[in-house]
């Protein structure tokens, strides 16, 4: 199998390439060139977190995607922290996040759990 590790911009070109000639004919699953795609699909992204991550977002932010994304409302997510007030608050930014607030975020509305705890790093 020719792959080698990729170390700058010409060797993720030419991963690149070389997994583009798969997306126009796919290889049998199970087959060496099925492996060969799925070893180069990962160097692709282990080089492009390593080479342009990508920060988790701020809590606020997250929240509100998480709201717009599920149709949810200020009302709702009073409801998840137990008042209206404390919602207000939250999506003000006069409260902190709690960790019981962040747990209940985090798994009753999916908000990712390292964007929500970017709020320990804040306080």
């Amino acid at each position: 199998m020719d792959i080698r590790a990729l170390h700058n911009e010409a060797d993720y070109d030419w991963a690149l390439s070389e997994v583009a000639q798969y997306f126009e004919a796919q290889p049998a699953k199970g087959s060496a060139q099925a492996d060969r795609f799925d070893v180069l699909s990962d160097l692709i992204e282990a080089y492009e977190r390593r080479r342009w991550p990508i920060e988790p977002a701020e809590p606020l932010d997250a929240i509100r995607f998480a709201m717009d994304l599920k149709g949810l409302t200020q009302t709702d997510l009073a409801q998840l922290l137990g008042s209206r007030s404390r919602a207000s608050e939250v999506l003000n930014g006069r409260r902190s996040l709690t960790p019981a607030m962040m747990a209940k975020l985090h798994r009753q509305w999916g908000v990712p759990a390292d964007s929500l705890l970017r709020a320990l790093d804040a306080a």
